[in-house]
């Protein structure tokens, strides 16, 4: 299976531990920057909005979450 390609703002989860960062495989971030190729700005915030981590991450870092579903069908 091919890995979505990476945009700005863009959902993303990490895909290893980073223990020198205090970040687990599978938390959660947001592409705030496209620093090169295959290189992404990523910040990580807590539920209230407010940033615990910020920094740069390679492509096989992460991976772009999304969702593929169909539409909401609403019911007359």
């Amino acid at each position: 299976m091919q890995k979505k390609q990476i945009d700005l703002l863009d959902t993303v989860a990490l895909l290893e531990d980073l223990p020198q960062r205090g970040l687990e495989r599978g938390e959660v971030g947001t592409v705030v920057e496209v620093l090169a190729p295959e290189v992404y700005e990523v910040e990580f915030s807590d539920d209230e909005g407010q940033t615990y981590a910020q920094f740069a991450l390679r492509s096989e870092q992460i991976v772009a979450l999304h969702n593929q579903g169909e539409g909401l069908k609403l019911a007359a």
